[in-house]
């Protein structure tokens, strides 16, 4: 291993012969996180062999699809029932305006083919439904509805499945990494649904906030899977107006109905 990392950083410093970068396509696609002393082959090894459902292929599901797709996550499901709208376009980048119409899952799905085709994309144009989490190692919700989160995370909580919950509006966002049975779910941190919380069409966007949240998300995503510490028992708050993180410490609760029985 150390003559590989040796090898990855003669790649970063441009030394190595171009002859022997291209010998082993798999070392040169990951080699920029290969070289990282966090990470190593056994976790890259680890995503390669990972499934992750991403619920939801819009504004946060358009970053973390992208990014897990592209470090290596050998089966990634895509779950959208939903098809393009013009007015997805300034933040969900994995449509294009010829994609109007087009049903969101089979249009982020051929967009992540041409990224990694090395990897598995299933798209899903449903609901979610919880059978959707048996036999995933990780989900990632990216939904905008408070219902539909809350039942992604009962569905991991039932099964074990770690996740990776995430929201955007204006500018503003949230993310939150949960390991069921051992941390804080989001119903424990959250236990009812706001009543009075705007939707995207209400409150409004910018684009690069979705791909803030959502890159974060994939973070997390990729440190679950690769097991390295993340955000869990605590969830992260950010407001990109002005820029500033708040950490919130959350523990579980014994009257859970989510988590409490794992």
């Amino acid at each position: 291993m150390n003559d590989r990392r040796a090898f990855f950083k003669s790649l970063v410093g441009g030394a190595a012969e171009p002859e022997v970068a291209a010998a082993d396509p798999w070392l040169d696609r990951y080699s920029r996180q290969l070289v990282l002393p966090e990470w190593s082959e056994a976790a890259q090894r680890r995503l390669q062999a990972a499934s992750v459902l991403v619920v939801g292929a819009g504004a946060l599901g358009s970053p973390v699809a992208t990014y897990l797709a592209g470090a290596g996550v050998g089966r990634l499901g895509i779950v959208d029932d939903g098809d393009v709208e013009l007015s997805n376009l300034h933040r969900q980048h994995l449509h294009f305006t010829p994609d109007v119409g087009v049903p969101k899952a089979q249009s982020a799905a051929a967009k992540l083919a041409f990224l990694n085709p090395d990897i598995v994309v299933e798209p899903y144009r449903a609901p979610f439904s919880p059978a959707m989490v048996e036999g995933q190692d990780l989900v990632v919700d990216c939904t905008d509805s408070f219902a539909v989160r809350y039942a992604v995370n009962a569905a991991c909580c039932a099964t074990g499945v770690p996740l990776v919950e995430g929201g955007v509006t204006g500018l503003t966002g949230l993310v939150m990494a949960i390991r069921p049975g051992e941390s804080a779910c989001y119903r424990c941190a959250f236990p009812a649904e706001p009543a009075d919380a705007p939707s995207c069409a209400e409150a409004g966007i910018l684009g690069p906030a979705a791909g803030v949240i959502g890159s974060l998300q994939a973070l997390e995503a990729l440190k679950l899977l690769a097991g390295l510490p993340a955000l869990t028992d605590a969830f992260l708050q950010v407001d990109l107006a002005t820029l500033d993180f708040l950490r919130v410490t959350v523990r579980r609760r014994d009257d859970c109905p989510d988590c409490s029985g794992t």
